[in-house]
């Protein structure tokens, strides 16, 4: 809730409690604080007793857990979340996840809505070669564009070069923008472009310096322009936790002609990093030796990253939208706000998204509780928890995961966050989301073994179906859809390196194509789908069901992930059509299908 809203808890206690007064316990996030407020009776419901009391203005901005307690005839009873949306009682106060959460925010007032279509993720490599651009000394430069030779590891954990390129370009994204526009998308998320010594560029060598395999920043502003005049907007990837050792900063190989940590104390980076013994042992991102972690708290390191000249400065005034932070749970929340800050004054409609693999809004990270949704940081996150849940319900039924990210993980998110979350079925970190849907388990295979498999025929069919109903899902629930580059197209793929293979080219599937453009289309033309309440009508292992509404603009949604004809019948105050004549009542669901209902008409997806 907005720190202005007018907030109101209500709670219904069973008559057998026999309450006789009840209080509101309220515990800041990092329990620091701890305030309480009686409630009021309001009346009789049934067997219940309704009580509320009005919260507008009396707690800061934070996060707050909440907990229910009456004074009874035998003692105080503590109200505890349960399973189900159902309630449990005990004499013991509740912990945070049996609490109600509430994050009270201070995001500023908006009317933006550049932030109303798909997200298109695009691992560069391996996207569009546009016109022809250098290969680095070092690299390995692989000329098929649909050779599949990759780079495995020699044994699970082994270190890799990660050279081998297929040569993608920014001149090759804005190449395609007009494909990437047909999908809806009005913001294009890069991996990262800065120069480094591998093709994920994860390992920055120059952070003011692009890769000379994708461009220079010529190309950088003219995708940024010709993308701006279709309406979509640049984000680039911040990778500002660590360096690679291969670096001006480091410079542990002495390539650079600076005088890195590596060189001694007398460096500027020196401080940067944390050396436990000069100059072979030094704090790494995950122990890997080629990833030096940095320290953004450092005061030069800060202002080399937020500074009136900084990084963040400097492609902002290129016209980029704005960052996707790398493993942003590793940063500190000083450092996440400062990078707001620049983003705010050199680009007013910035968006600042955030790595985080788990429910952001209560994320504890190195024993600090993250204020990633108060205001003043992250814009969303990278929305994992969305795509563990449909994608495990789509493929297998369970509605534990999906019950319990409509239930509990969205209802946490404010809803300034909300609707700007990046609604994920796949990444450069997970598997393709069409293998993820109908693909063999992986079984504790290696990467390398499972590098010859492929869905047969009747298995792609199947998951093709299922991945159709995966975006529908990712489009129409709260949160921007995101695209990783390929899924529209057909591409399948495990873990990396299989999941970063070359865009197909010539040879998309055309059904998932027209599929993934209709389904954009929902988005533009139906407001409720943008800002719109959310209202979950029935989850099984057969059907999932919601409406959205804003305004004058209504949606409801069906999925069968079932092998099924469903008959659905339901009542709404929504006068939904069919082709804009009569009203819906009723009407069949077909297997593997989605249906969407609008006040102008019915859409169905396959």
């Amino acid at each position: 809730a907005s720190v202005s809203d007018r907030i109101a808890f209500r709670f219904f206690v069973p008559r057998q409690i026999g309450a006789k007064r009840l209080t509101v316990r309220a515990l800041s996030g990092d329990g620091s604080h701890e305030t309480t407020f009686s409630l009021d009776w309001e009346g009789l419901f049934g067997a219940f007793d309704l009580y509320q009391v009005d919260l507008t203005g009396k707690l800061p901005v934070g996060l707050w857990f909440l907990s229910v307690y009456a004074e009874t005839g035998i003692g105080r009873v503590w109200f505890h979340r349960a399973g189900g949306g159902g309630l449990a009682f005990s004499e013991r106060a509740p912990s945070e996840r049996e609490s109600f959460q509430l994050t009270v925010c201070d995001f500023p007032e908006t009317d933006r809505t550049d932030d109303a279509g798909a997200v298109y993720h695009i691992f560069v490599d391996r996207y569009r070669r546009g016109k022809n651009t250098p290969v680095p000394d070092g690299m390995e430069f692989v000329s098929d564009w649909e050779s599949r030779d990759l780079e495995y590891p020699a044994y699970p954990g082994a270190p890799m070069k990660n050279n081998r390129v297929w040569g993608g370009n920014l001149s090759g994204v804005t190449e395609k923008l007009d494909e990437i526009k047909k999908l809806g998308a009005t913001l294009i998320y890069l991996s990262p472009i800065f120069l480094s010594p591998s093709n994920h560029r994860y390992d920055t060598a120059d952070y003011l310096t692009l890769d000379p395999l994708v461009g220079d920043e010529h190309d950088l502003a003219e995708l940024i322009r010709e993308a701006k005049r279709r309406g979509i907007g640049v984000l680039l990837d911040g990778v500002f936790n660590h360096t690679g050792s291969d670096s001006v900063y480091f410079n542990q190989k002495g390539r650079f002609s600076s005088v890195g940590a590596c060189q001694g104390p007398s460096s500027p980076y020196y401080k940067w990093y944390n050396f436990r013994r000069f100059p072979d042992d030094y704090e790494c991102w995950w122990d890997i030796p080629i990833l030096p972690r940095i320290n953004p708290d450092e005061p030069s390191c800060r202002s080399f990253f937020v500074g009136e000249n900084g990084v963040i400065a400097h492609y902002a005034a290129l016209g980029v939208k704005g960052f996707r932070l790398d493993v942003a749970d590793e940063l500190s929340d000083g450092f996440i706000r400062e990078i707001k800050a620049r983003l705010n004054e050199c680009a007013p409609d910035n968006l600042l998204y955030g790595e985080v693999w788990e429910d952001a809004s209560n994320k504890v990270a190195y024993g600090k509780r993250k204020e990633y949704y108060l205001g003043g940081e992250l814009d969303g996150v990278m929305n994992y928890p969305f795509r563990t849940a449909t994608l495990s319900y789509l493929r297998d039924g369970g509605t534990d995961a999906l019950g319990e990210y409509i239930g509990e993980v969205m209802p946490n998110m404010p809803r300034e966050v909300r609707d700007r979350q990046l609604n994920l079925l796949g990444s450069h970190d997970t598997p393709r989301a069409l293998t993820a849907l109908g693909g063999e388990r992986e079984n504790g295979r290696t990467v390398r073994e499972l590098s010859g498999v492929k869905m047969t025929p009747d298995e792609y069919a199947v998951a093709r179906k299922r991945l159709i109903l995966a975006y529908l899902t990712s489009a129409t629930f709260p949160g921007r859809p995101m695209i990783y580059y390929g899924d529209e197209a057909g591409t399948e793929g495990y873990a990396d390196p299989m999941n970063r293979m070359p865009y197909p080219w010539g040879k998309e599937d055309e059904t998932l194509l027209d599929a993934y453009r209709r389904i954009g289309r929902l988005r533009s033309d139906h407001p409720a789908l943008l800002h719109g309440s959310f209202t979950l009508l029935h989850l099984d292992p057969l059907l999932l069901s919601f409406s959205r509404k804003s305004g004058k603009s209504a949606v409801a949604v069906f999925i069968n992930r079932s092998q099924y004809d469903l008959e659905i019948s339901f009542e709404s105050e929504i006068n939904y059509k069919k082709q804009g004549r009569s009203q819906i009542r009723k009407f069949m669901l077909s297997p593997l299908s989605g249906t969407v209902l609008t006040e102008s008409g019915m859409d169905v997806f396959s």
